[in-house]
């Protein structure tokens, strides 16, 4: 799910665990995460949301949750950030930090 600025507080509101890969479309990383992040999106499409911010279309976001370096994912329950991964991980480090908001 494309996250932006105007639909990023009605996510949160949504009562499901929120997912969040801010990423840019220059960036090597960002695009080696993409396709992880997309299969964890399909595998808790019922459970959670799960979308990606490109920090130069949504550069109030990342300077509001301070994200330096890309990519960054932040993990939120309840409208609250909770956790966050900077850098590359992999698609287990994802689902462990999703699930421990389930």
């Amino acid at each position: 799910m494309k996250v932006t600025e105007q639909n990023f507080d009605e996510l949160l509101a949504s009562g499901k665990p929120v997912m969040i890969d801010f990423g840019a479309t220059w960036c090597g990383p960002c695009k080696a995460l993409a396709p992880r992040v997309e299969e964890v999106e399909g595998e808790y499409a019922d459970r959670a949301v799960v979308g990606t911010a490109d920090v130069d279309e949504c550069a109030g976001l990342a300077a509001r949750f301070r994200i330096r370096n890309v990519p960054t994912v932040l993990f939120f329950k309840g409208g609250e950030q909770k956790d966050k991964c900077v850098g590359m991980v992999s698609k287990e480090t994802l689902t462990e930090k999703l699930n421990a908001l389930l």
